[in-house]
């Protein structure tokens, strides 16, 4: 413990397409949609996280929302810097502060990560004070903060649907043995409801729309337990251009999802082909975990364990999987050195 220790804090991130969450001291501090509203005149970010997300869809020709991920990794680098900076001055404990203490970070990226991506989230840390940056693979910790202790000599399964990329990876004795990152996911199935409510209902919808269609009725199969109640949706009427309302079931849902379900299901079963016997065998017995928003999805674990054979486990909290594992790492650095990219 140095004495510049004292000035340091830490915090984990999960810096994900769809939503952004920050643990510090053990809470999550900050859970916001990663995205930022820019006014076109001055250039300066005005708003970011959920005051954005109001905003999104219903500006005027001044101000323009930026996603700054796109597919898991940064695509615009000055408004993600802007946005990371942004919420890491909301952290309640760090806005006491007189000046901005050096921070020590954990933060997740995708397995397909190419170098040159990886170095563009860690110039983005760095350029937020902080003084040690550490990455960890989303999949990997998807699985600590499920909870399943992956430096046993044991095969486990991860599939972590998030906003921008699936992440497929088994997992043993601390290290990826084989994995699949496939650009199909939450984005990929609120795009795939726009278009069917254009081609099937001449109704035009946004992307707060099919997000919300996407929350209250989303399935992956036509046969639930427990059905979701219809849902009335307003768009614009592609014909008349008149505001329009229409009424749709969750069996018009797994229609539109289908092809996009599928995909997922055959990266699953590509994964699992290149899987070593030993650990195939392994995963016969624990199943297959899910982690990320994408996995609450009605009936996608039934699905896929059909197409498995095997037993498919929901993680608790989902969402918030990915930066519980990011959190453990971070407070027992030395434990997972391996795991971690310095």
């Amino acid at each position: 413990m140095g004495f510049f220790d004292f000035f340091t804090e830490e915090i984990a991130i999960d810096l994900g397409t769809a939503n952004t969450l920050i643990i510090h001291q053990d809470k999550v501090v900050v859970d916001s949609p990663s995205i930022v509203a820019r006014d076109i005149l001055t250039n300066k970010i005005i708003a970011a996280g959920k005051e954005a997300a109001m905003m999104q869809g219903k500006t005027h020709e001044n101000i323009k929302t930026i996603r700054p991920l796109k597919d898991g990794v940064i695509a615009d680098f000055d408004a993600s810097e802007k946005m990371i900076s942004m919420f890491i001055k909301d952290i309640p404990a760090l806005k006491k502060k007189l000046f901005t203490p050096a921070l020590r970070m954990v933060i997740c990226i995708p397995s397909g990560i190419t170098e040159v991506e990886m170095r563009a989230v860690r110039e983005s840390a760095e350029r937020v004070n902080g003084k040690e940056v550490y990455l960890i693979h989303e999949p990997m910790a998807a699985a600590i903060g499920i909870g399943v202790d992956i430096m046993q000599p044991k095969g486990n399964m991860i599939v972590d649907i998030g906003g921008g990329t699936t992440e497929i990876a088994v997992i043993a004795l601390g290290g990826i043995v084989c994995d699949k990152s496939v650009k199909i996911a939450g984005d990929v199935f609120t795009n795939d409801i726009i278009y069917y409510m254009r081609t099937q209902h001449n109704l035009y919808v946004g992307e707060r729309t099919a997000e919300k269609i996407k929350i209250q009725i989303g399935s992956a199969t036509e046969d639930l337990e427990i059905p979701p109640e219809e849902m009335n949706v307003q768009g614009r009427d592609l014909l008349t251009g008149k505001p329009k309302q229409v009424q749709i079931s969750y069996r018009e849902m797994a229609k539109a999802l289908d092809k996009s379900i599928l995909r997922i299901e055959d990266a699953v079963m590509e994964t699992l082909s290149q899987t070593p016997p030993e650990l195939a065998a392994d995963i016969y017995n624990t199943g297959i975990y899910l982690a990320g928003g994408g996995s609450m999805l009605r009936g996608l674990d039934k699905r896929l364990s059909q197409k498995t054979d095997l037993p498919v486990y929901i993680a608790e909290d989902p969402l918030r999987a990915v930066v519980r594992g990011t959190g453990i790492t971070l407070k027992n650095i030395p434990r997972y050195r391996s795991v971690l990219i310095k």
